[in-house]
């Protein structure tokens, strides 16, 4: 994987741990939820293009 998709990697991973810990701390927030997904898609679509 190259630098720039690995990077996107680990933000994504750090978005996860923030996320959960919003979610436990503050209680559930849909919209913190969708740019996770929105952030892990746009992940998939970037290593998915690397190895294309």
């Amino acid at each position: 994987m190259p630098g720039s998709a690995r990077t996107m990697a680990v933000c994504t991973v750090a978005g996860l741990v923030v996320a959960t810990a919003y979610t436990v701390a503050l209680g559930g927030n849909g919209w913190v939820w969708f740019a996770w997904v929105v952030l892990a898609l746009a992940t998939a679509g970037m290593v998915a293009a690397r190895r294309a």
